[in-house]
């Protein structure tokens, strides 16, 4: 009897202990290689935020509501460009990924997984450690992305350029794709031009290089085709919804729909002059939308490609207007700015203040603000226009994170110094900053071309020390209570405090770690070992953000990339005993590390 309770009580046991370990044990081994288990992929999705944004469209007419859908539309085509332009396995690795959930029935790690590409926009993970790992089967990505061939390198690209200096300027296009020269490759490329006629006629001659490229094919030599040609078909699909959203708006908003129009050529054209003069130069009523590929910092090769975004938004009508009257005097701010040689600006560059509707691509993520476009010939010839995005800035949920950390890292004297407020006219001015400065070399370069992989990280710290720099003369204008003041300057000093040891791919964060450093080194900022938090010295503020932003405005100018490299590798050390110290601080209160914004307009829920 003893051994029959003793077997009994045996297998109720073991019975018990499969009962309790098979839900992790089940979801993991179910999972082919490559694919994160539960335990890796939750305790990340533990650390995530999900963040609704639902702007009031009631005020829309029914044109603007159809244009709204075409638009989203065009949306979830550039979302896909996005993600194919930073990994090339990035698509058909989601695909796999939902048919392998469909197969499992929507486990929980199946599910964490779809959450985690959401997230990272593709399939490599940023870690609790800030470490970017894949989480599907795939290759680690390249700093070229998938808009040079996968996985080269730029020494080998760099003595392909030195042998053939002619090809430079399309190699290293903003919006072009960069391929071997293999048959296929070729083949591929110009039967595009033949399905599209429309495109070989706006790129003339291409087809003839390409198929005298093709009589010599060699995968040794590289040759770039335009945006256009690269992404034909998704192209073409956009170009046509565009001119239905501008057919849907044209009676409410006609300025609005002329930008659409020539947006929808450009795309073809691959010259965004058009569209870009339309939207810098057009007063537009209820809606407004960054279309297209701008930025750069995925480029982590040269530093030159831009990424497709599509940014849809809804004005706020009231306080666009009253921003617009307060931004006068801008020359004067320029002229004040630490370097010579100044240019002279326009001072009536259009500035907005609008609700997310939806962001697609480079500008999902929670983007605060925006000002485009860069190439600075296009800024002389028309200026730049500023998205500000007030239902991101001002979001409770959001700014609270931001004070939480902020009085974890500082003495509690300065603990009440932060607000909202300062946060939107800090990024205001950084905007502006972008828009003031230095922007070619003294030779005439673009800073782009000269600096490639450090121009973002040094045009981001240039613009933020300008928002600093001049709330001292805008403090004079009364444009800044002292109250007001003090805040901005609690603002950016929050902005350069880190979590984790920043990676040199990080742009923002690696030139926040050099504001950091140099705050320190000239005594703005003071690091108590005995409390391990940050005193500031508001006294020193001014003069010590100019001298920084002079030197930064002069490697800028110079356009001396070694130089450049000296410079941020002078100010990027880490100390674990200091910045180790405040970055423990803010992540001990932080409940959230990863923010996944979700949009009303596309019916999703607020549910992780």
């Amino acid at each position: 009897m003893k051994h029959l309770l003793k077997l009994t009580l045996g297998l109720l046991m073991s019975v018990n202990s499969v009962a309790q370990n098979s839900p992790a044990q089940s979801a993991g081994a179910s999972l082919p290689a490559g694919y994160w288990p539960l335990e890796k992929s939750q305790p990340i999705l533990d650390k995530m935020q999900t963040i609704r944004l639902a702007p009031e469209l009631s005020h829309l007419s029914e044109g603007e509501r159809r244009a709204v859908g075409k638009l989203l539309e065009v949306g979830k085509i550039f979302q896909e460009l996005y993600e194919e332009q930073r990994h090339a396995q990035a698509l058909a690795a989601q695909r796999e990924l939902r048919q392998l959930d469909a197969r499992l029935g929507s486990t929980p790690a199946t599910q964490n997984l779809l959450t985690l590409y959401r997230l990272n926009q593709g399939p490599i993970a940023t870690t609790l450690e800030n470490k970017r790992e894949p989480f599907l089967p795939v290759d680690p990505s390249p700093p070229g992305k998938n808009v040079y061939p996968w996985g080269v390198s730029k020494e080998e690209i760099e003595t392909f350029l030195a042998a053939h200096t002619e090809e430079r300027d399309s190699i290293l296009d903003l919006r072009t794709v960069v391929r071997r020269a293999t048959g296929e490759n070729l083949r591929r490329d110009l039967d595009k031009l033949k399905q599209h006629p429309v495109l070989a006629a706006l790129h003339l001659g291409l087809t003839a290089r390409l198929e005298a490229r093709l009589s010599r094919p060699d995968p040794k030599n590289f040759y770039a085709v335009p945006y256009a040609v690269a992404y034909a078909d998704a192209l073409v699909r956009a170009h046509a919804l565009l001119n239905e959203a501008a057919d849907a708006v044209q009676q409410d908003d006609g300025e609005f729909a002329r930008y659409l129009r020539n947006r929808s050529r450009d795309l073809l054209s691959n010259d965004y002059e058009s569209g870009d003069a339309a939207w810098i130069t057009g007063r537009f009523k209820n809606l407004n939308a960054e279309i297209g590929s701008y930025e750069v910092y995925d480029d982590e090769l040269f530093g030159v490609k831009t990424f497709f975004a599509l940014s849809l938004l809804a004005t706020r009508g009231t306080e666009t207007e009253a921003l617009r009257k307060a931004m006068r005097g801008l020359q004067a701010l320029e002229d004040s700015l630490p370097y010579a040689n100044h240019k002279k600006i326009r001072e009536d560059i259009p500035v907005g203040v609008y609700d997310v509707i939806a962001d697609f691509g480079q500008s999902r993520g929670g983007n605060t603000a925006t000002i485009l476009p860069n190439e600075s010939y296009l800024a002389r010839r028309y200026g730049r226009t500023i998205l500000l995005r007030s239902n991101i800035m001002r979001h409770p949920e959001l700014f609270q994170g931001a004070g939480n950390a902020w009085t974890a890292a500082v003495a509690p004297a300065h603990a009440n110094e932060l607000t909202s407020d300062a946060n939107f006219f800090r990024t205001l001015w950084h905007e502006v900053g972008h828009y003031l400065g230095v922007d070619r070399t003294t030779d005439g370069r673009d800073l782009d071309t000269a600096l490639q992989e450090n121009s973002s990280l040094l045009e981001e710290m240039k613009a933020d020390l300008v928002s600093l720099f001049v709330a001292e003369a805008l403090h004079k204008q009364n444009y800044y209570t002292a109250e007001q003041l003090r805040s901005v300057y609690a603002s950016g000093i929050n902005r350069v405090l880190q979590n984790n040891q920043p990676r040199r791919d990080q742009p923002y964060n690696t030139m926040q770690l050099m504001q950091w450093n140099f705050f320190l080194e000239n005594g703005l900022l003071s690091f108590d070992p005995q409390t391990k938090k940050l005193g500031i010295n508001y006294g020193k503020y001014h003069e010590t953000v100019g001298k920084l932003l002079a030197q930064a405005l002069e490697v800028q100018h110079k356009g001396d990339k070694a130089a450049a490299n000296q410079f941020i590798e002078r100010y990027t050390k880490w100390d674990e005993n200091l910045h180790g110290a405040v970055a423990k601080n803010i992540r001990d209160q932080q409940r959230y590390r990863f923010r996944l914004f979700k949009y009303a307009a596309l019916n999703e829920g607020s549910a992780a």
